[in-house]
């Protein structure tokens, strides 16, 4: 399906179908939409009217901003795509609605085949935006790059949905590379002899039961005279048993998703790469499968990091944070950055305290923490902050090591974890460093906003529009 930009007014472009957004108080302040009012349409948002013997889909919204926007076009992209027309028309309304309009389109039409026998047909080929009066230029680079970001975001829903038999560490470091040859990036793999020589302990325990090896993969973007420069952690988690700790059936299926995290990572030094920003950008992802076999790490093992901090492991299904402590404390030694961001899809407790559809954020810095809950908000995903304490801290508590990898308390999950990485960064690093724990974000099985069954690609939106910041 193409999306085209033209410089026409909307009445100057021949379509099967026009689409249209109305409120409600448009909707009551003209006769002409008496037809519409006759079939029960009362423009609220997310409601759709189809006219077909008019050419004439009619979306509702409460207002018109882009959050609103977005949220109906990727309904009415399903519409559209389900009937047998081949091209639609709409009016691009303001510079604002654009990233709306194209993310409604690709993200809520997008369809992840790549397993079916028999792919759906889809007759709707084109989608055209009319400027009418609206300066070309102007939203011309707006188009251009929310292009961009859709297409990164699409890219990383890929690589979520892909079966766990296909990705898997050695194979995600291929894809790495594979990524890095298309966009000129930079690309270094660590294999488990480099881990060895790095004195990754707890990656590597998490790794050992799997028949793959893990891999470290390091990403690097530079431009040539970078105002700020950023690193990007990964959770790679390809595939997650639980291992001993062993997850029940239920919670197995969809566990190809806890690799999210390194696939936001990918997304966002893709779409950074072609946006072509004035940031260097480090991505480290720790790729690695966790299951269960005879050499499997246990639950009372003592496990030395790289830092040389001690973990008793309680539960070896808290995996992702020892894969972390370990990634990012070797990100740390490896690039002196300005900021520090990881991605996880760290813990249920996070869905449990924030829901399914939103980001948890934690770190030291409110001034860092607001910044990029702005960029969230302008980019339309959501963020939660979840605050450390240093009595929940007191949960982590080992008396045999230096630290535990899960609490004591059944409390206060999705903090402690985030607590437990705090302990593997760097003092000068704190207040530069923020954890995103996207275990409900980051995968639906329920269609909301633009999102569809699978991966989201949370984090690659919201990210791609701070460093826009940061380039400017």
């Amino acid at each position: 399906m193409n999306i085209q930009l033209v410089n026409k007014n909307i009445t100057d472009i021949k379509a099967d179908v026009l689409i249209e957004f109305l409120t409600a108080d448009e909707l009551k302040a003209h006769e002409k939409f008496e037809t519409l009012s006759q079939a029960g349409f009362k423009a609220e948002q997310d409601s759709l009217c189809f006219l077909h013997e008019s050419g004439l889909l009619v979306c509702g919204v409460e207002s018109k901003t882009g959050d609103n926007i977005r949220s109906v076009t990727a309904l009415m992209i399903k519409t559209l795509k389900a009937s047998n027309y081949t091209n639609s028309k709409i009016s691009v309304i303001n510079k604002d609605s654009v990233a709306g309009l194209v993310e409604g389109i690709l993200l809520g039409g997008y369809e992840f085949n790549t397993y079916k026998s028999k792919p759906k047909e889809i007759k709707l080929q084109e989608i055209f935006l009319a400027l009418n009066s609206l300066d070309f230029t102007e939203i011309e680079t707006t188009f251009n790059e929310a292009i961009i970001i859709a297409n990164a975001t699409s890219f990383t829903r890929d690589i979520v949905n892909m079966a766990p038999q296909e990705l898997h560490p050695e194979s995600f470091a291929i894809l790495a590379k594979t990524l890095a040859d298309a966009n000129n990036l930079e690309c270094e793999i660590l294999d488990e002899d480099a881990l060895k020589t790095e004195n990754m302990g707890a990656m590597l325990a998490v790794g050992r039961a799997s028949i793959h090896q893990s891999q470290l993969i390091h990403l690097t973007y530079k431009p040539k005279n970078p105002k700020k420069i950023i690193s990007l952690v990964g959770k790679g988690l390809t595939y997650d048993s639980g291992g001993l700790s062993l997850k029940v059936a239920a919670s197995m299926v969809t566990m190809k998703m806890d690799k999210a995290g390194g696939c936001a990572v990918l997304g966002i030094m893709k779409a950074v790469s072609e946006l072509k920003l004035d940031v260097e950008i480090h991505g480290f992802i720790g790729a690695v499968e966790n299951m269960v076999g005879g050499d499997a790490y246990k639950p009372d093992d003592i496990l030395i990091a790289r830092s040389g901090t001690t973990i008793e492991v309680r539960n070896t299904d808290a995996e992702g944070r020892l894969v972390l402590a370990d990634v990012l404390n070797y990100a740390q030694d490896k690039v002196k950055a300005d900021y520090l961001f990881d991605f996880a899809t760290l813990t249920g407790a996070c869905v449990v305290a924030v829901g399914p559809f939103t980001t948890g954020v934690m770190g030291h810095s409110d001034e860092l923490k607001n910044t990029l809950f702005k960029s969230a908000s302008s980019a339309g995903e959501l963020t939660a902050t979840l605050p450390f304490n240093k009595h929940l801290k007191t949960f982590l508590k080992s008396e045999i090591a230096d630290i535990s990898n899960v609490s004591s308390k059944p409390y206060g999950g999705a903090i402690t974890a985030g607590i437990f990485l705090d302990e593997f960064i760097n003092k000068d690093m704190k207040d530069k460093w923020l954890h995103f724990d996207i275990a409900g974000s980051a995968y639906t099985e329920t269609p909301w906003d633009c999102n569809v069954y699978g991966g989201t690609g949370a984090g690659v939106r919201m990210m791609s529009a701070y460093l826009k910041s940061l380039s400017l």
